[in-house]
């Protein structure tokens, strides 16, 4: 889903014009982003929980060409998804990935990998 749908569908529930249902989008995202600014946690209950992470300086290295690379410390945002929320993604509905490639680097009945 796209933010512009995300936006249809706020409009069509709510009986908002879209502007408005944009607007009302764009301050939901922008209070999220203040808070976790702040350093606080948000705790949407039935959904997940929105958090800032710090991660560590650490070294690199630069695919290209081999060399190391300093990677500085910086702060990453992280969701995690609550109970409810699990439990509904997991409920009567499809999967949400299928995909043939997912058993490319399973072995087979021998224990070996399969030959690509």
């Amino acid at each position: 889903m796209t933010k512009a749908e995300l936006v249809e569908d706020v409009a069509r529930a709510a009986e908002l014009t879209k502007k408005d249902a944009e607007r009302l989008v764009e301050i939901v995202f922008e209070s999220i982003i203040e808070t976790l600014n702040q350093g606080e946690k948000i705790e949407l209950r039935g959904f997940g929980s929105f958090r800032v992470r710090e991660r560590g300086a650490r070294r690199g290295r630069n695919p290209k060409t081999g060399d190391p690379v300093n990677i500085p410390a910086k702060r990453v945002p992280y969701f995690k998804p609550g109970k409810e929320l699990k439990e509904l993604i997991n409920e009567d509905g499809p999967p949400a990935h299928t995909s043939s490639e997912s058993s490319v680097n399973t072995p087979d009945d021998t224990g070996q990998p399969p030959i690509l």
